[in-house]
């Protein structure tokens, strides 16, 4: 078991869902905290609010390539490659994931009413998208540990 999947299950343990625990990688990657960005993330939680919708690993993914590419003042910009980060990363998901379960919602992967992660699912969903989304960030020039200087904003 490497370090990443111990983190994983740690950050689990401690009560934080898979877009949660997404964000806190990237966090501490850039040594950072940022507790409005992990909150405000929860809200992605088993499929949308809770819902079995989209899984939260997809839409905690796509938001952490915005975490690191996005607009996020009035004096930045998005990056050009954003689109085609999620373009990718959607891509990957569907093919990985949805080939897998028949799609790429919560209730897809759990099964219909289940309305809690599975640790060992969700836990290999976790680890496997985020080195897919480290992956992405590094071929398009990003550094995860770094934070976004101002001549890229």
């Amino acid at each position: 078991m490497d370090d990443l999947t111990i983190r994983i299950m740690q950050l689990s343990g401690k009560g934080y869902c898979c877009s949660q625990i997404l964000a806190l990688l990237a966090l501490e990657a850039q040594d950072r905290q940022n507790p409005d960005l992990v909150r405000a993330l929860s809200g992605l939680c088993l499929g949308v609010g809770n819902s079995g919708g989209i899984c939260g690993v997809l839409t905690g993914a796509a938001c952490l390539l915005a975490f690191y590419a996005g607009k996020g003042s009035d004096e930045e910009r998005a990056d050009d490659k954003l689109s085609l980060m999620f373009a990718e990363l959607t891509e990957w998901f569907a093919g990985t994931v949805g080939g897998a379960y028949g799609g790429v919602t919560c209730a897809d992967i759990l099964g219909d009413g289940e309305r809690r992660p599975d640790p060992g699912r969700c836990g290999v969903l976790l680890l496997d998208t985020y080195r897919q989304v480290l992956q992405i960030l590094t071929e398009n020039g990003f550094d995860p540990a770094g934070v976004r200087s101002e001549e890229d904003r």
